[in-house]
């Protein structure tokens, strides 16, 4: 439910990355369709994605990931790491997308591109914070990309993958993909992940709002 949007994308291409067929349900959040009963009896705080696997329901886009890639680790890339100790850096890594990395960002791109679209202003001072936060975050990731190709290792992960739809929004449309153009190694690492070709089918399957 909810491919549109930025978090709904982060479980498709993992859907793809791991060569599940599935079906998408639009919701639009724009008309307050995520808050209509029947949706809220999926996912009661009303956000997007929430995935059905026959009568298995889950939300949060991490824990949907995390969901799909051990069940199906099997099959499409392994995204999940081999030994104890790659699993525990793809975890860490994750943790640290969540946390440091997407918070600022989504507060960037809540003041810059949806603001204006909802007539909402937007706060200068947020903005401001965010571009600092985020510049600290990718010194860290700086350093770490010129040790390891990838975040959890030289492997591609969930803990990669997990940057990809605002990422996106960063490097394309919110007028500052120089923080990372700046930064040789993230720089060459988002080249890397946002060239997959499943990220790339999922850009051109389901547009950006915005």
């Amino acid at each position: 439910y909810g491919p549109t949007y930025g978090s709904p994308k982060r479980v498709l291409v993992c859907l793809i990355e791991k060569e599940i067929e599935f079906e998408t349900v639009h919701v639009d959040l724009f008309k307050g369709e995520n808050k209509e009963p029947e949706f809220l009896k999926l996912q009661p705080f009303g956000s997007l994605p929430v995935i059905q696997d026959g009568d298995y329901t889950l939300y949060e886009s991490r824990a949907i990931i995390r969901y799909l890639a051990e069940k199906y680790k099997d099959q499409g890339t392994d995204l999940l790491g081999k030994t104890i100790e790659e699993k525990g850096l793809v975890e860490q890594w994750l943790e640290v997308e969540a946390h440091n990395f997407h918070p600022p960002l989504y507060n960037l791109v809540i003041n810059v591109l949806f603001a204006p679209l909802t007539g909402a202003p937007s706060d200068q001072k947020v903005i401001e914070e965010s571009d600092k936060k985020i510049e600290k975050v990718l010194d860290v990731y700086e350093e770490r990309l010129s040790k390891s190709k990838y975040l959890a290792g030289d492997f591609f992960s969930l803990a990669d993958l997990s940057h990809l739809p605002f990422g996106h929004y960063l490097v394309n449309q919110t007028g500052r993909g120089n923080l990372v153009r700046d930064r040789k190694h993230v720089s060459a690492w988002w080249d890397d992940i946002s060239n997959r070709p499943a990220w790339q089918k999922v850009l051109q399957l389901y547009k950006y709002p915005v």
